[in-house]
């Protein structure tokens, strides 16, 4: 049982790690278009593929 005076303290900070990379995403606008994101990959006309 001492281990938990470890263990909780640890996974409160790796917690608080993962909110903050999460609201940090939040900022930098990840998040902003994942609809245009998903058409734009299923369609045939993009830039990087091969040239015939």
């Amino acid at each position: 049982m001492d281990v938990l005076v470890y263990l909780i303290p640890v996974s409160l900070f790796l917690g608080g790690v993962g909110l903050a990379a999460f609201f940090w995403s939040l900022r930098a606008r990840q998040y902003d278009d994942p609809k245009g994101d998903a058409e734009r990959i299923l369609s045939s006309d993009y830039d990087d593929h091969p040239k015939a």
